[in-house]
């Protein structure tokens, strides 16, 4: 069958991300409500009986809202590191003991046929991280909630099949926006958000041109705009040398709605 993709929504306001392979059907982050997560899973035929796991990258209530609801309610394991579960204990309410499964960042692991590495990345959370995720020759890279992406991140993710990847901000639009100077400038720091430039510049380092699939994911819904958000990374790409038309799908993430599913 090989492996899908699909974001069920990426936004300020909740990210929830679908896996799918032959014998795994897996969620990155669970920040919607429960009865939210199960309409998007619904929205593109799955039930959340067959959620096999939950892997958590940071422990911000964007991320982790109905995690804990979904484990009770499906048994299903929850993943994360160890920092991770202790800062979002109190959030998520009380777990199985056999449904609390702590990961090292930094180290890989299979579940049945998925292979996955967490990886650390920058941000205002105890111990953030992204994924990437490995079915046969198929590798997916999910990395939102990073104010700085380093060479060592670039390596890591280089190389993927399918990118999802924060474009959260228009510069612009965020430093002559309503939000406070220290929101602004928690957005701008290192452990903050990608810009729509950071997340062009980056994916232009690391992108070979074979028709890998681009998703923008956490787009702000005051500091950004979609068609903006696109047409930056576009242009970062072409500046690079990249035919976007001819070798790469650049698409979006929607804040209240899935993506297609993506089979790679």
């Amino acid at each position: 069958m090989g492996i899908k993709f699909c974001s069920l929504s990426s936004g300020s306001s909740g990210n929830c991300q679908y896996i799918e392979t032959d014998r795994m059907k897996v969620l990155v982050d669970g920040g919607f409500s429960g009865k939210k997560i199960e309409g998007l899973l619904a929205s593109i035929d799955v039930l959340p009986t067959d959620i096999d796991c939950i892997f958590v990258t940071h422990e911000h209530i964007d991320h982790i809202k109905g995690v804990g609801i979904i484990s009770r309610r499906y048994d299903i394991p929850i993943f994360a590191n160890r920092d991770t579960w202790i800062s979002m204990g109190s959030s998520i309410g009380k777990i199985k003991t056999e449904n609390i499964k702590i990961i090292e960042t930094e180290k890989d692991f299979e579940l049945k046929d998925l292979g996955v590495y967490p990886f650390s990345v920058f941000h205002d959370a105890a111990e953030p991280v992204g994924y990437c995720f490995y079915y046969k020759n198929v590798k997916i890279s999910i990395m939102t909630d990073t104010g700085w992406v380093n060479d060592n991140m670039k390596n890591i993710i280089k190389g993927s099949s399918l990118y999802l990847i924060e474009s959260n901000h228009d510069l612009k639009m965020l430093k002559e926006g309503s939000y406070p100077w220290y929101l602004k400038n928690r957005i701008l720091g290192t452990r903050g958000h990608l810009s729509n430039l950071d997340a062009g510049k980056t994916l232009s380092e690391i992108l070979m041109g074979n028709g890998e699939i681009v998703l923008l994911a956490h787009l702000s819904k005051e500091n950004n705009e979609p068609s903006l958000a696109h047409s930056t990374v576009r242009e970062c790409m072409e500046g690079y040398g990249l035919n976007v038309d001819k070798d790469i799908a650049l698409d979006l993430t929607y804040r209240d709605k899935a993506t297609k599913v993506y089979a790679l």
